[in-house]
């Protein structure tokens, strides 16, 4: 149960620009440095070292997470590294078989349910709000799946709504109708023509969840059961409705120096996020969804094109390590070392990201448990995003 001081500390400290990117998209212990996992083909990586020392010195920063952990995946061996704790309580490590919220990761899965049906011929990238979600506001009927899937929609986002945020300060576990978040908005006009610009918004991934239940008929959870999560073997990996987190779990904190962290887990519910940011998974399904989803398995050649047009210099959020570039519910991080596809996605408790090798054969995810974006620690952000390249050409490396 999350303490008084912490709702307090949600409510009057979170604004309306950080609520819409964190929730939507919102006692340090010592560092406890926990090994990297052994090398199954014997010894340590030369670059193991290294890459730990690094996670200890963020886990001791005084505004750095409690805990992290790095799971590098090549092939069927995989490397988890690990510093501080998974729960302060405790002092029990991170694992990675916790569950924890993936945050904006989420809008990855909606995007490859999508991709799928557009595979079927069930929907088309050219498919307009208009055509499939006709009782939307007709302002909004020329926006393409394709514009909703790569943010270049113009649609309002609904997490920013003042009625929306009002909401959610005074009950961060209000229980929204999901399949209303859009009501909030549908006063509102399009913030610019479709198409015409990039800005990462909350309602896109709404609208894309919308869409793909009135062409099958089906409910969203129940797509994603099909299409994504038996097909990628995903068994830990769920959208819930409430607020609580399958056990055992990632805790996640807010941390606040030189108050001690509060755990922040299970403050706010899901039903505000839905597909946009309310999965669960864990460290190991998401290297395996990743993979998936960045490489060449999941959807035909055709498809996979279409998801990997992308858009120079726009981002994730928070960002990835290097250079990114906007796909189709999917992002570009161009690094010193290569190129790996991916998402990002922060909410109170997690920063996360989840990347791949083009051709689907390596993964790094990354998860912190504390949040932190340009708007609320961008120094944080920065050595984060070092740390990860670090990790990434670690990845991409032949040895």
């Amino acid at each position: 149960m999350p303490s008084r001081a912490s709702v307090r500390r949600f409510r009057a400290g979170l604004p309306a620009a950080a609520l819409s990117v964190t929730v939507l998209g919102a006692l340090l212990a010592p560092a406890q440095a926990v090994g990297a996992g052994p090398d199954p083909a014997g010894g340590r990586p030369s670059h193991a070292g290294s890459l730990q020392r690094q996670l200890e010195r963020l886990v001791a920063q005084d505004d750095g997470p409690p805990g992290v952990i790095a799971v590098l995946t090549k092939g069927k061996k995989a490397q988890v590294y690990t510093a501080g704790v998974g729960d302060i309580a405790t002092g029990r490590p991170p694992h990675p078989d916790d569950h924890m919220r993936i945050a904006s990761i989420a809008k990855a899965f909606s995007g490859a349910v999508a991709l799928r049906l557009v595979d079927k011929k069930l929907l088309s990238l050219d498919a307009t709000i208009g055509d499939v979600l006709p009782d939307q506001p007709a302002d909004w009927h020329e926006v393409t799946l394709r514009q909703l899937l790569q943010h270049t929609s113009g649609l309002p986002d609904f997490s920013a709504d003042p009625e929306f945020l009002s909401i959610i300060r005074a009950d961060p576990r209000h229980v929204f109708d999901s399949r209303k978040l859009l009501d909030f908005v549908a006063g509102d006009p399009l913030l610019f023509r479709p198409g015409a610009l990039y800005e990462y918004s909350n309602s896109d991934n709404i609208a894309v969840a919308l869409m793909v239940e009135a062409v099958t008929g089906r409910r969203y959870e129940d797509l994603l059961k099909e299409l994504v999560y038996r097909p990628v073997g995903l068994h830990r990996t769920s959208l819930p409705q409430g607020y609580l987190l399958p056990r055992p779990f990632l805790h996640g904190y807010d941390v606040a120096p030189p108050a001690a962290p509060e755990d922040v887990s299970e403050l706010i519910g899901t039903s505000g996020v839905w597909a946009s940011g309310g999965i669960v998974s864990t460290p190991r399904e998401l290297g395996a969804f990743i993979r998936a989803y960045g490489g060449p398995t999941l959807l035909s050649k055709k498809t996979r094109q279409e998801q990997l047009t992308f858009r120079p210099g726009d981002s994730s959020e928070p960002a990835g390590p290097g250079t990114n570039a906007a796909g189709l519910a999917i992002f570009q991080y161009t690094t010193r070392c290569g190129v790996l596809y991916g998402h990002t996605g922060n909410t109170p408790g997690y920063t996360q990201l989840a990347a791949t090798s083009p051709d689907g054969t390596r993964s790094l995810t990354f998860s912190i448990n504390t949040q932190t974006s340009k708007s609320n620690k961008p120094a944080l952000l920065a050595r984060l995003r070092t740390i990860q390249e670090n990790f990434a050409c670690a990845l991409l490396k032949d040895h």
